[in-house]
C-alpha cells in the first residue's frame, strides 16, 4: 500500500516578494515602452529606434536577450540574494520588453498597435494580480506604499497617454501604416 502524498510546503516568504517585483519591473517596463513608442511615432521626442543596416531592431529582442541572460545566470551561476535580487528585476523587464510586442511576434510582422486594447486588459490585469499578491494591509510598510503610489501614477499617465493615443491614432494611422510599409525589405 502507498503512503498518502504530503501536501506540497508553501514557497518561501521570499517567492512573494520576487513575484511582486517581477510584475512591477514588467509593468513600469510595459508602460514606458508603449508610451515611448507613442512619443516617437507622434514626433514629441527624437527617434531613439536602433536600427542595424536600416534595419529597425525591436524592443522585444532586448527582451528577449535579457531573459536568456537571466535564465544563463539562474542556471549556471550560484547568485547570492544581491544577485537574485537584480535577476528578478532584469526578469521583469525582459517579460515587458518582450510581451509589448506579442502581437508583432506572434504575427512576424504588422503594425505594433494592433493589440492596444489588448494590451491595456493586460496592465489592468497584471495590476489586480499585483494588489491580490500584496501583502494584509496590516503588514505594509512605507517603502510598499511608496511602490504603489508610483506604480498608482505611472498608471495614470499611461492611461491619459492611452487615451490620447486613440484620439491621435486615427490622425497619423495612414502614416504609420505608410513608414512601416517603406521600412519593410521588399
Amino acid at each position: 500500500m502507498s503512503e498518502p502524498r504530503a501536501e506540497p510546503s508553501p514557497p518561501p516568504p521570499d517567492s512573494y516578494r520576487r513575484a511582486r517585483w517581477i510584475l512591477t519591473a514588467f509593468l513600469f517596463t510595459f508602460m514606458a515602452a508603449r508610451i515611448t513608442v507613442f512619443l516617437i511615432v507622434s514626433d514629441r521626442i527624437a527617434d531613439i529606434y536602433l536600427r542595424l543596416g536600416g534595419t529597425h531592431i525591436h524592443h522585444l529582442n532586448y527582451g528577449i536577450f535579457l531573459l536568456s541572460g537571466v535564465g544563463a545566470y539562474l542556471l549556471l551561476g550560484h547568485p547570492a540574494e544581491r544577485g537574485l535580487r537584480w535577476a528578478t528585476v532584469l526578469y521583469g523587464i525582459g517579460l515587458g520588453l518582450t510581451f509589448d510586442e506579442f502581437g508583432l511576434w506572434l504575427h512576424l510582422g504588422g503594425s505594433y498597435w494592433q493589440r492596444a486594447s489588448f494590451d491595456a486588459v493586460v496592465v489592468i490585469a497584471a495590476f489586480l494580480g499585483l494588489i491580490v499578491a500584496a501583502r494584509h494591509i496590516s503588514r505594509i510598510r512605507p517603502q510598499h506604499w511608496l511602490a504603489a503610489m508610483a506604480l498608482g501614477v505611472a498608471l495614470v499617465v499611461f492611461g491619459f497617454m492611452l487615451a490620447d493615443s486613440f484620439r491621435y491614432a486615427h490622425r497619423i494611422l495612414y502614416r504609420i501604416q505608410t513608414l512601416e510599409d517603406n521600412a519593410r525589405p521588399r
